[in-house]
């Protein structure tokens, strides 16, 4: 089935427009949406020359995937599972180290050469060539994380399924997340940024970049090689006027080193915990 087939019957079931989730054709087009997803030949976000797209339709096989498949028992030795959504079953052919207990369910791709600590990734997730996915991190459903990136201890990656035109967190290349960082509600994450331990981004987070002679605040968006700490903003309440979190952007990685030694001046530079 072409991709064109696949997307036009998935869209028409997801939307009322056609044969629903019963239909073995449909069942047929969201079954090899998976399939693709979990080999890395279809992902929910694609990075392209100008940017990132979002593949909806890729979104909406996920969720019709929840309406075909039965709940059912899953083993893995002596531990049992009670779920509609198997787990990926390693081989050592995909070039992944993956340290047990991590667990990565079907229909997310893992590239080669990425190391999986203790952690979990779910399903329409893509996790680049070189990246760490370090001990307790989780990434949530069709987050796009590039390559090299370190997801430190304990880091949380929102996933975003529904609404389904809602884009995913994107994290780029060579970025640092440091420990407990959350970013969830598709924040972007652009190439090469730090983010120190403990920031949390959502899409309402005020971003204030205070490296300027006056401060510069966006929301949604780490610009690259940014460096990010977490940081208050006073705000006025009608019992008194308290700190509401922000994160601060308080320098650039440099570019005219390279990923690991310039790194390891930001952390020392500008004394960032991690």
């Amino acid at each position: 089935m072409e991709i064109a087939q696949m997307k036009s019957l998935i869209e028409n079931a997801f939307d009322g427009k056609g044969p629903d989730h019963t239909d073995a054709k449909v069942q047929e087009a969201v079954a090899m949406t998976i399939a693709g997803l979990d080999n890395g030949s279809i992902r929910v976000v694609e990075k392209c020359a100008d940017g990132f797209t979002l593949n909806e339709w890729a979104k909406k096989a996920i969720l019709l995937n929840f309406r075909i498949q039965k709940m059912s028992v899953m083993e893995a030795g002596d531990l049992r599972f009670y779920d509609k959504i198997p787990v990926k079953q390693w081989t050592g052919a995909e070039g992944v180290r993956v340290v047990p207990p991590a667990v990565v369910r079907q229909g997310a791709y893992i590239s080669s050469g990425a190391i999986l600590m203790p952690s979990y990734v779910n399903l329409g997730a893509f996790v680049g060539s070189g990246t760490m996915v370090d001990t307790w991190a989780t990434v949530g459903s069709c987050a796009y994380i590039g390559a090299n990136v370190h997801l430190s201890g304990g880091v949380g990656i929102g996933g975003v399924l529904e609404p389904v035109q809602a884009k995913p967190v994107i994290i780029e290349d060579n970025a640092f997340i440091g420990s407990r960082a959350i970013i969830v509600e598709g924040v972007h994450i652009e190439e090469g940024a730090v983010i120190g331990a403990g920031v949390t981004i959502t899409a309402s987070t005020k971003i204030v970049d205070v490296t300027g002679a006056t401060p510069v605040i966006t929301k949604g968006r780490v610009p690259k090689n940014s460096v990010v700490i977490p940081g208050h903003l006073p705000k006025e309440f009608s019992a008194g006027t308290f700190g509401v979190p922000c994160v601060l952007i308080i320098g650039k990685r440099k570019e005219s080193t390279n990923q690991k030694t310039s790194l390891t001046d930001a952390l020392r530079d500008f004394d960032v915990a991690t």
